[in-house]
């Protein structure tokens, strides 16, 4: 017995020292010494919202330009409705004509055969700031250019003929802009756009989903003065934003709360912020349809994992520091599997629909929702494919 107990105590010394030595650097956290994790505010599980698609309905939804689009984050219309357009993982817009994908825009000047193409999105990390990495896309309806939120080259814009597009601004009040990511524009012009960190660019994703750091911020560039102010600070993973139907309030996403929060342009309250929303899951993108209602892409629902992880900061702490890998924490994140979640809320912040794939079998890590004539085509960062789920 005493020589059983010796051998088990040697076995937790071992895993132990493994444990703690990660020598094979395997923890998701390596290349990052000295990392903090933050804790993030949220509701408590009983007062979640529990809405479900019993159906599955985004199993209906057909896969279109499977293979032939690498991670669509954004996925939109010009205005005179042609397209789509979609942001992919080498770097390029693309533009469907109709019968084939043709290269619209592109955003970094230095493109490579590094950027050539690849099987999967997720192949491109590691060049993305090499290549650039175009994320929210919109048109201005007024001039027809094309702004482009670039993870790693900021706030661009590019004319209606496409080509190498134009920065606007890499910097806000002094602080460079880290993970520029989503935007939209009001009748003035300014553009309203997301940095969803100072301290992780986008190919450390997942370390900014592990940690929640809080250096997102809301801001708006003033094409007039050609200056960049922060609206809001301390967000945490600060993603999607979208103009309300009236203008007169955005709403933008906080991935890591798993809400949206409404900031008030014109009134009483604006420059003020409220929530709006607390969402299922952790959103990615919001888009404003022609009714004034908001369609949100939800890359996964909440579990109990990262409920507990998002409220014990220490926990979550010890637990990065073990030699498990980013994808396997990743996976605890996202409750095993890739799921596609959308939901629909109205002007003050009702869940009118909510759209799922729970298994995964069709649609998967949806990053934005854009309704056209009955349809919503679902783009996915992570995806080879547009989905296209008919309303009718």
């Amino acid at each position: 017995m005493a020589r059983v107990l010796v051998a088990l105590a040697g076995v937790f010394l071992a895993v132990a020292v493994y444990c703690g030595l990660d020598p094979f650097k395997r923890g998701a956290m390596v290349g990052f010494p000295g990392f903090e994790v933050y804790p993030v505010d949220q509701p408590p599980w009983s007062e979640l919202p529990t809405a479900q698609d019993a159906e599955n309905l985004l199993q209906k939804a057909e896969l279109r330009f499977l293979g032939q689009v690498q991670g669509p984050e954004s996925v939109v219309f010009d205005p005179k409705g042609r397209g789509p357009y979609a942001g992919v993982a080498d770097g390029r817009v693309l533009f469907w004509d109709g019968n084939s994908w043709t290269d619209f825009a592109y955003t970094s000047p230095n493109r490579s055969e590094l950027c050539d193409p690849k099987p999967s999105p997720m192949l491109y990390l590691k060049n993305e700031h090499i290549c650039g990495r175009p994320l929210g896309l919109r048109f201005d309806k007024k001039s027809g250019d094309m702004y482009i939120a670039d993870a790693y080259f900021g706030l661009l814009k590019v004319g209606p003929e496409g080509g190498l597009a134009t920065t606007l601004t890499t910097e806000a009040e002094g602080e460079p802009l880290g993970f520029t990511n989503d935007l939209d524009i009001d009748d003035e012009g300014n553009v309203y756009f997301t940095d969803s960190s100072t301290t992780y660019q986008r190919r450390n994703f997942m370390q900014l989903v592990f940690t929640a750091e809080p250096s997102g911020r809301l801001l708006k560039y003033n094409p007039v003065t050609k200056e960049t102010s922060v609206l809001v600070r301390n967000l945490q993973f600060s993603n999607g934003v979208s103009i309300s139907k009236d203008r007169t309030f955005l709403v933008f996403c906080e991935g890591s709360r798993g809400r949206l929060t409404k900031y008030w342009l014109k009134g009483e309250k604006a420059g003020t912020t409220e929530t709006f929303a607390i969402l299922p899951g952790f959103p990615d993108n919001v888009r404003t349809n022609e009714a004034g209602e908001f369609w949100v892409a939800i890359h996964c629902r909440r579990n109990l994992y990262s409920h507990l992880s998002s409220l014990f900061p220490r926990l979550r702490k010890l637990l990065l520091n073990l030699p498990i890998t980013p994808r396997q924490h990743f996976l605890l994140h996202i409750g095993g599997r890739l799921q596609g979640v959308i939901a629909k809320y109205g002007p003050d912040g009702q869940l009118l629909k909510i759209l799922e794939d729970r298994e995964g079998k069709v649609v998967r890590a949806c990053s934005e929702v854009e309704e056209k004539d009955g349809k919503l085509w679902i783009g996915s960062v992570l995806m080879p494919y547009i989905a296209v789920y008919d309303l009718n």
